[in-house]
């Protein structure tokens, strides 16, 4: 990695800084302009001349636009290069510190920027898959080490075609092979799979025939479904951002360029995007859920600092009550914490929320809400404890240790209570807290399927705590989608006692085997693997 820096850093200083300023991203380009062909073949052509030069020149500038962003987008990853490359050779002085973890920080906002880019050229591919893959720029290819196990499988055509032409019916003779070598993820070790498919031509026509090439999940890639599932779980359920475990492969004598992971997490992300929607679909399926949302950093490109961006889960856990439905976790990302959000994530939800007095919440529990039902407010205890348990640390007060045992004692208790408080004290706003929400605390008595706390989403959002001390933030809104997306994933797969690597695996070999779109559901982590 060093060394690839290195030439990073001597090509931007050759060329003046200008840091490749005309190289484009070529996903993300050829994905605009399939997409300006897509409009062009739908659209409607003016007939008159006039109507048709202004079509043509919207059309231009569309085109230039979308260049336009591609390019800076390609500036931006070449800065980054520069900086990190710069920022290693001051690595040893006295702040080497601070400067190590501005690497860090440049490191993962370049690897969010070329996962997005890896993602985009493969949505562009699926879009049009007859056109021509262009070059990209890319590191050469290097050979897998020699010192890795070799596993090899054999693919013979198929019947007896190695022996007998099935053209002319003649003997057929063998020509040569084709060996392909991927890379395998065995717990514990790495080792490469050398598919080997011998040629063999008909010693009466000439025909030759050979095996198809195994199928691999990513197009002209070279990571086995175990290599992409190891490489999701380390980095989204392990927290490992993929330049680390660039730096732990290459102590075991694997070199893989980021750019090279950054390209399989991308497209492996794409693939798993029907999945993610499913899973979705299931938790909003539900008559009762339960939401929290949390912050995560936000690098903002360019200005070496970062936001405060959010992430949302919404939990269906129906087993407290010995519901059938299997659990599941859906996760979003978003750039803020504003009441649309939640509105556009519960918009085809109806039923009971179970969730915290968040004002973006409460704008849902309208009476009049029809399209597609009303969402029934369910407090939580928890939430409402933790003023009193403050108030208790902080000051000592008996008062906020004599809750009454049962609902009905404490609210009139309350009640009683806080006309002798301060209006403006914090205990008098911790019963206020507690007595504005009495029916959405009480719901739990009456319906044995609601909780008393919220615990169940606030338990999904452990992962996102532990993930921001590894990663300390993410390098990009699109890498906050991506990682809502995983999230989801790996977090419904523990929920239903599955092994989210084993999982991965069994699924990414079924996409890469054809596994039809339309039936995605038996994809899902309740369905995929009977146990692990």
């Amino acid at each position: 990695m060093a060394a690839h820096d290195s030439t990073a850093a001597a090509s931007s200083t050759n060329a003046g800084l200008t840091y490749h300023r005309f190289r484009i991203d070529s996903g993300l380009l050829r994905q605009a302009l399939i997409s300006l062909r897509m409009s062009l073949a739908t659209a409607e052509l003016p007939a008159d001349p006039a109507a048709l030069r202004a079509f043509a020149l919207a059309c231009q500038g569309e085109l230039k636009a979308a260049q336009t962003a591609v390019q800076l987008k390609a500036l931006e990853i070449e800065k980054l290069r520069f900086q990190i490359a710069k920022l290693r050779r001051m690595q040893f002085g006295r702040s080497s510190e601070r400067i190590t973890r501005q690497i860090e920080q440049l490191e993962l906002q370049l690897e969010e920027l070329e996962t997005g880019e890896a993602a985009d050229a493969a949505r562009a591919e699926a879009s049009q898959p007859e056109a021509p893959a262009p070059a990209r720029a890319k590191p050469r290819r290097k050979p897998l080490p020699d010192h890795l196990p070799r596993q090899e499988v054999l693919h013979q055509p198929a019947g007896d075609s190695a022996c007998i032409c099935p053209a002319c019916g003649g003997g057929m003779g063998k020509l040569g092979e084709d060996v392909t070598e991927v890379l395998d993820y065995v717990p514990g070790h790495f080792q490469v799979i050398r598919h080997v498919r011998p040629k063999y031509a008909c010693q009466a026509c000439d025909a030759i025939t050979q095996a198809p090439a195994p199928s691999m999940p990513t197009p002209r890639g070279r990571a086995t479904p175990a290599m992409l599932a190891h490489l999701l779980v380390s980095k989204y359920c392990d927290h490992l951002p993929l330049y680390r475990q660039c730096e732990i492969y290459a102590r075991q004598g694997l070199e893989l360029d980021r750019s090279t992971l950054c390209d399989w997490v991308g497209q492996a992300a794409w693939l798993l995007d029907p999945i993610v929607a499913a899973i979705r679909a299931q938790v909003f399926a539900a008559d009762k859920i339960h939401g929290d949302d949390t912050t995560v950093p936000v690098l903002e490109p360019g200005l070496g600092r970062t936001r405060t961006g959010r992430l949302w889960a919404y939990v269906r856990d129906d087993r407290p009550f010995c519901g059938e439905a299997p659990p599941a976790a859906a996760y979003f990302y978003s750039p803020d914490r504003t009441a649309v959000r939640p509105a556009a994530h519960l918009a085809n939800f109806t039923g009971f929320l179970q969730a915290d007095a968040y004002a973006g919440f409460e704008k849902l529990y309208r009476p009049a809400r029809t399209k597609p039902g009303p969402i029934i407010e369910v407090a939580c205890w928890a939430h409402t404890r933790r003023g009193f348990f403050d108030e208790w640390e902080h000051r000592k007060s008996a008062t906020a240790c004599q809750t009454a045992p049962l609902v009905e004692a404490f609210f009139a208790w309350a009640a009683t209570t806080v006309a002798k408080l301060s209006a403006k004290s914090s205990l008098a706003g911790a019963f206020n807290y507690a007595i504005n929400r009495r029916e959405a605390l009480s719901r739990f008595i009456t319906d044995g399927r609601l909780e008393v706390d919220n615990n169940i989403a606030e338990n999904a959002m452990r992962c996102i705590a532990l993930g921001r001390k590894n990663y300390l933030f993410a390098g990009s809104d699109a890498g906050g989608d991506r990682a809502a997306s995983i999230y989801t994933i790996v977090q419904t797969a523990k929920l239903n006692g599955v092994n989210p690597e084993v999982y991965l695996r069994d699924i990414l070999a079924k996409i890469a085997d054809g596994h039809p779109i339309n039936r995605v559901l038996d994809l899902m982590p309740w369905k995929a693997l009977a146990s692990t």
